[in-house]
């Protein structure tokens, strides 16, 4: 049941994901721009090759394989329940959610569809991918430093013998 919950989250990301790039490509020529929020935020379509900010622009291959590696950590503590507090849970389904969504673009365009464009101070444009795994990483930093040692770290069970001998 767990399992069918977490998919069915990460559909609802991924789809909602691609649906807005699929719109975004659908309406607005590369470059083009239109009005979102006045005076705080318009769409604008642009296409990354690279990662956040451009960095490793043009290294479609290393990103693919970065991004799936750090996809499949992520899952795996999902599936092996190393993170089981609703607060991690959320954190790695976001971070997979929007890493899916970006991996998706790279192997099927070869860069990555970004659309928001913040009016109200300089900042590169994204997409809602890299919303969720921006969320996704404060929420698990939330999560590591405040919660995973109460909640889900494996108790350490002591061993050593008791000092009361005599």
């Amino acid at each position: 049941m767990r399992f069918l919950l977490y998919a069915a989250a990460l559909l609802v990301m991924i789809a909602g994901d691609q649906a807005l790039k699929g719109w975004t490509v659908s309406r607005l020529e590369l470059g083009e721009s239109t009005p979102f929020i006045p005076a705080i935020m318009q769409l604008t379509r642009v296409h990354n090759y690279g990662a956040a900010w451009s960095s490793l622009s043009g290294k479609t291959v290393l990103l693919i394989a970065v991004t799936a590696v750090m996809m499949i950590a992520v899952a795996v503590l999902l599936l092996r329940r190393v993170v089981r507090h609703p607060l991690g849970v959320s954190a790695c389904l976001l971070i997979l959610g929007g890493g899916i969504g970006n991996i998706i673009d790279r192997i099927r365009l070869g860069y990555v569809v970004d659309m928001f464009d913040l009016l109200l101070f300089s900042y590169p444009v994204f997409n809602l991918a890299d919303c969720f795994v921006v969320v996704g990483a404060i929420l698990g930093a939330v999560y590591y430093l405040w919660i995973y040692e109460k909640f889900d770290a494996r108790k350490k069970s002591n061993d050593s013998p008791s000092d009361s001998h005599n």
